[in-house]
């Protein structure tokens, strides 16, 4: 054997080892690689559960800004390499969402791409005027207050839902509702209707039959009744006032009433020159219920005009004591004396107006 030959023998063996040592080395380096974006896909990828809102029209640098500000993730980037490899970056969907503990970077990109979206409970009350309930619920759902103004001024949409512009204000029960934060105000309002034949059901219908109301004039008279009195334990009693008064014809003459045709709820002292507007709302110069709900009525208030209270009362005034409370009379004379020992304590107060 020859030196050439001998020195290729001896060459060969180191090559192979060579070989084998380089595919061992790439071997664990993907096997490395591998768990790498195993644990990217399938490791619990929450830091802080927190509901965060993707605006229409983001982009995926966005949707990353977002999670970041409100340290959302452990792994950023283990989001970006999965949610490109589901093409998510071209399928951003607006929405309210919610990442929860124990969720891993692929649930995550899932739930995105789907546009499952984590609803929110939706509360306004206390609201009289139509910019109140617009200003209460553009603070949680994607339409804005001027959207939800305008569906007071679509006559076409409120006669299709099945009010006048007068009395649209009734289908509007305040509560508690679930809604997706894309909620538009068409659908926020179709969602008020469907809530509304909810609650008017055929007890409450017949309840309302029986005072000889409609669903719509037991809200405006429950509108009446929750201006009258912040005391709940009063609220039937009330109810039952104006309803003797409906029976008996005679005029409502409710100072809530004049000061929604005045404009002006802060009134301490309702006075003659007030009483004398000329408002199809003044009900000191219109028989019967006004035109429409002059707030929106809770609930309760509703509830209340229901299951009024049966007594003979007629008359009522504010107790002197400014407990929030009222003085109730079934004659003239007696509600005059309680009127006057007010009108004494207001002018003791210096309260005018």
């Amino acid at each position: 054997m020859n030196i050439d030959k001998k020195s290729r023998l001896m060459l060969f063996p180191r090559v192979g080892k060579f070989i084998i040592v380089f595919f061992a080395i790439a071997f664990i380096i993907a096997g490395l690689r591998g768990y790498q974006l195993y644990m990217y896909v399938f490791n619990e990828n929450v830091k802080t559960e927190k509901a965060f809102i993707i605006p229409e029209g983001a982009t995926f640098n966005q949707v990353l800004d977002t999670l970041q500000t409100n340290d959302i993730l452990l792994n950023y980037k283990a989001f970006r390499w999965v949610s490109k490899k589901k093409s998510y970056p071209d399928l951003i969907k607006p929405g309210r969402y919610l990442f929860k503990m124990g969720m891993n970077t692929n649930q995550m990109v899932n739930k995105l791409r789907a546009g499952e979206q984590e609803p929110l409970d939706v509360t306004f009350n206390n609201a009289r005027f139509k910019e109140d309930l617009a200003g209460k619920v553009s603070r949680y759902i994607q339409a804005d207050s001027l959207s939800i103004l305008q569906l007071f001024d679509d006559k076409k949409k409120i006669e299709e839902f099945g009010f006048t512009p007068e009395t649209f204000k009734a289908m509007f029960i305040p509560n508690t509702y679930e809604f997706y934060w894309t909620t538009t105000a068409e659908e926020f309002a179709s969602r008020m209707k469907r809530e509304y034949d909810r609650f008017w059901n055929e007890t409450r219908w017949q309840k309302a039959e029986a005072i000889g109301l409609t669903p719509v004039e037991v809200t405006i008279l429950a509108s009446i009744v929750q201006e009258e009195t912040v005391k709940a334990d009063e609220l039937k009693r009330v109810a039952g006032l104006y309803v003797n008064r409906l029976k008996r014809g005679m005029l409502l003459q409710a100072d809530p009433t004049v000061k929604f045709a005045v404009g002006d709820f802060s009134l301490r002292r309702v006075l003659n020159v007030h009483l004398e507007i000329d408002s199809p709302y003044n009900t000191y110069q219109n028989a019967g219920l006004p035109p429409g709900p002059i707030n929106f009525p809770e609930v309760t208030a509703i509830e209340a005009v229901l299951d009024y209270e049966e007594h003979n009362y007629l008359f009522m005034v504010a107790r002197e004591d400014f407990s929030g409370y009222h003085n109730f009379s079934r004659t003239l004379a007696e509600h005059n004396r309680h009127a006057a020992r007010y009108r004494a304590a207001l002018n003791e107060r210096k309260i005018w107006k």
